[in-house]
């Protein structure tokens, strides 16, 4: 296979696995001079997209995904927590932004939002957006209409991972369905959102397994803007606690691959950075890693602190990659003013949806 890529080529949406394969088979530097040729084609190398995940709603999930320590099935160390306030949540957008943060991400240990929940979370939706930050939010599986509400509201992004294969899905969650997955994305990219979509490696999977998780990204027609690769956090209480880890350099050649199959999108190093030294950090930003998330926490999962991600930026010659937006000065300006406390979880908190 050559190592050049024609970038007046169409997006392809036709791979098949044993293609795909056959990326992963490639030499490690091949795969990696192919990435950063599709890399350079479609973006600035030397910028990365810093996005800010923030849980507005912790615990108590009724799915039984195998890796989520918010699943309810399982005994963890994570506490239920309640809805947060509208207020709180704008709190951590504006702090989020001037830590440089160019999209706040909102999620939800939900199966699917309730109806009593849809004007809470457009209210966030909409507060984020008049700070002048992208969009995005995690609430599980979407109907036609919640897709609707929530694109009139503004929100730019909608996150929904397929996680694995659909050959391993099974083994890893049974309370929905591959399909009920991809009718969730069909759902959002119908309303007219952008698609965040992505998976977990470490899962346990085999090497098919990961070529097959990507097939199914690439092939969606429009690709994921944004395409999240997460490496599995093992958490005590869950069943794979003890799951063998992932070779390091799998994961570098998940996100190469991801790269050359999917050009034009970004592709984010997410879950898992903790656990990963700065040389393979980089590593992951040479194959074409594009995209972060600042900040102390994933959700319920440790992430590098920010002033470590600057650091490692300033090391590299990298920037952080920009957006033009149309901010309402009056609400930015009272947000910010308002100060971060170190208030109990009861006090950030209310029973919006309990």
């Amino acid at each position: 296979m050559a190592n050049t890529i024609d970038s007046s080529a169409p997006v392809k949406h036709n791979w098949t696995v044993e293609e795909v394969n056959h990326l992963f088979a490639l030499p490690f530097n091949d795969l990696m001079f192919k990435a950063q040729l599709a890399h350079r084609e479609n973006f600035n190398p030397n910028e990365v997209q810093v996005s800010t995940l923030l849980s507005i709603k912790t615990g108590a999930c009724p799915e039984d995904c195998k890796y989520c320590s918010q699943s309810a099935r399982y005994k963890t160390d994570i506490d239920k927590e309640r809805l947060m306030e509208v207020d709180k949540v704008l709190e951590a957008a504006a702090q989020a932004k001037a830590q440089g943060s160019t999209r706040f991400c909102m999620g939800a240990a939900w199966r699917n939002p309730k109806e009593r929940d849809m004007p809470y979370v457009t209210d966030m939706v909409k507060g984020v957006k008049a700070l002048g930050l992208e969009t995005c939010m995690t609430l599980g599986m979407l109907s036609e209409d919640q897709a609707s509400t929530l694109q009139e509201a503004g929100l730019d992004y909608y996150n929904h991972n397929l996680d694995t294969s659909p050959e391993h899905y099974n083994q890893i969650i049974t309370t929905r369905s591959y399909q009920d997955r991809l009718d969730t994305l069909t759902n959002v990219r119908s309303a007219g959102m952008k698609v965040c979509s992505g998976g977990i490696v470490g899962l346990g999977e085999q090497a098919n397994d990961r070529a097959s998780l990507l097939t199914q990204l690439a092939n969606l027609s429009p690709q994921p803007e944004s395409v999240p690769i997460n490496m599995l956090v093992k958490v005590d209480g869950t069943p794979l606690a003890d799951v063998a880890d992932l070779d390091e350099f799998d994961f570098i050649r998940c996100i190469a691959v991801a790269r050359i199959m999917m050009p034009k999108s970004h592709v984010r190093l997410s879950a898992g950075r903790e656990a990963m030294n700065e040389q393979m950090q980089a590593m992951c930003f040479l194959a074409g890693a594009n995209s972060i998330f600042y900040g102390c926490k994933l959700l319920t999962a440790a992430n590098p602190e920010t002033n470590q991600d600057i650091a490692l930026f300033k090391k590299l010659g990298i920037n952080t990659e920009t957006i033009d937006s149309s901010v309402d000065d009056s609400v930015e300006a009272a947000t910010l003013r308002t100060k971060m406390s170190d208030q109990q979880n009861s006090d950030l908190f209310y029973n919006a949806a309990g």
